[in-house]
């Protein structure tokens, strides 16, 4: 690869047909080595299997192939200890990483590319990156759920009320809350691994977009690089990013449910609540007020959720109107998925840490619980067992609600005399028939909050985080090889 070069400097280093240099203006806006450096250990790893690819069909001697890998361990050794010149007038990380393998190498430097256009090559460095950043959320979404299930065996016979439009509404254990967030994230979980499983084919040999002349071993690339075959079709392979934007997508989706868990510990933690105290190190003061302790951490958190759904967003603005196959514009898919994987990366961590460290105020829990009003509905089922219709039950504890709450009674203080003002079915008095314990035990059902469900539901929960966190395991160790 020769390089072009003119007065202002500015260099174009991947070919002969420019008479003029890049002006300067354009060379740092299209540069994107300062974000796309990212992908220098996955570009690496690409040009390996380039290089003993070529030297297998015969397109350079096997001494040559053998130089080029030895040069570019070479070139990846200065990556990881911080020596690597990176010189943003050569645009991006492909670039970089050739001419500093020329300085090793020579001449012979030039011969990687045979066979294979910056189009090929982003498409198979972003797969290999999306395959591994795929399997760290897989890893940090089990951490999460893993705390939450620690905490949910600490918290099973904690009550607190459950709630709907943000009003108590009825009584469960603690554990059966945090339960439900591990189901969400274990959904969450499952969406990583299915996109994963779709990363099987191997964008290496498709070229600019038409494929190659050359005798290229595409299967044998693809098969040093774990992939099952290659793309089946080379103008879709150098076009399409949805293997990014489906990641985007699931960590979008990801990012709104840690939100969502980041309200309840904002909201939780405070003193109209007072259920929870995020610890010190999860915490943070006042510039002005010395006694506030704020829940900084959530807070991020759930704005953060706004910032992986715009990320998702840009990504599909800049698909939408571009015709096959390479654009320019694809470049713009880089930084927004970058900043997804830190965002959703960072937040599993930090929910992970403010949750094993949180302080349960259980007695707080269980005063909030012991409102009487959280059982009316077992009043209205205890009149469907006497035969009633659920409709005319149900208007007549609201009758019995709306009693109490006028005169500003207890519900438990009416009789049985008072309750079967209301219905004749009732057979005793509200403080006989409301019963915290026995209404929690009564929710039996699949899916319920007494203690035989949730009790069940973790040591169920526990056997799918192991077998899970094993096949994690064996994926890592396949991808360290």
């Amino acid at each position: 690869m020769s390089a072009s070069s003119g007065q202002n400097g500015g260099t174009k280093p991947w070919g002969g047909r420019f008479s003029e240099a890049t002006d300067p203006t354009v060379e740092r806006f299209s540069a994107s080595i300062h974000f796309d450096k990212v992908l220098a250990r996955h570009d690496i790893r690409g040009s390996k299997a380039q290089a003993r690819m070529l030297g297998r069909a015969g397109l350079i001697s096997d001494t040559e192939a053998e130089e080029l890998v030895g040069g570019l361990e070479r070139v990846a050794e200065e990556i990881e200890d911080g020596t690597f010149p990176f010189d943003p007038a050569l645009e991006d990380i492909h670039m970089n990483i050739e001419s500093r393998l020329r300085t090793h190498l020579g001449a012979v430097a030039g011969k990687l590319h045979t066979g294979r256009s910056r189009n090929d090559q982003v498409a198979t460095d972003l797969a290999l990156f999306l395959r591994d950043v795929s399997l760290a959320t897989q890893r940090g979404l089990l951490e999460l759920r893993g705390v939450l299930l620690e905490r949910a065996r600490e918290n099973v016979d904690t009550v607190l009320p459950g709630y709907t439009h943000l009003q108590r509404a009825q009584p469960v254990r603690l554990a059966h809350h945090w339960l439900a967030h591990i189901e969400t994230l274990g959904r969450d979980a499952a969406r990583f691994r299915d996109a994963r499983a779709r990363i099987v084919r191997c964008p290496l040999g498709a070229g600019a977009m038409a494929g190659s002349t050359l005798p290229l071993l595409r299967e044998e690339t693809a098969a040093e690089l774990g992939f099952e075959a290659p793309t089946r079709n080379s103008m879709d392979t150098v076009a399409s990013r949805d293997l990014a934007l489906e990641y985007m997508a699931d960590a979008a989706i990801a990012m709104v449910h840690l939100s969502r868990l980041a309200e309840e510990l904002v909201l939780w933690s405070s003193s109209e609540f007072s259920f929870v105290e995020l610890a010190d190190a999860y915490s943070t003061g006042s510039s002005l007020m010395p006694q506030k302790k704020n829940p900084d951490v959530p807070e991020i958190v759930r704005g953060k959720s706004g910032r992986a759904i715009g990320n998702l967003v840009t990504l599909l603005t800049v698909l939408k109107g571009l015709p096959l196959t390479y654009n320019r514009d694809l470049q713009e898919d880089k930084e927004p998925l970058f900043d997804t994987v830190e965002t959703l990366r960072d937040s599993l961590e930090v929910m992970a840490g403010a949750i094993a460290t949180l302080d349960v105020r259980g007695e707080r829990m269980a005063e909030a619980a012991s409102d009487p009003m959280l059982l009316a509905t077992d009043l209205a089922e205890f009149l469907v067992r006497a035969g009633v219709p659920f409709r005319d039950a149900h208007e007549v504890v609201g009758k019995i609600v709306g009693h109490v709450t006028r005169e500003g009674l207890d519900l438990r203080s009416l009789s049985k005399n008072e309750m079967q003002g209301f219905h004749e079915a009732f057979d005793a008095g509200a403080d006989d028939l409301l019963d915290l314990e026995r209404s929690l035990e009564s929710r039996a059902l699949a899916g319920g909050t007494a203690r035989v469900r949730v009790e069940a539901n973790l040591e169920e929960i526990a056997g799918e985080l192991a077998a899970e966190r094993a096949e994690i395991e064996r994926l890592e160790a396949e991808a360290a090889r």
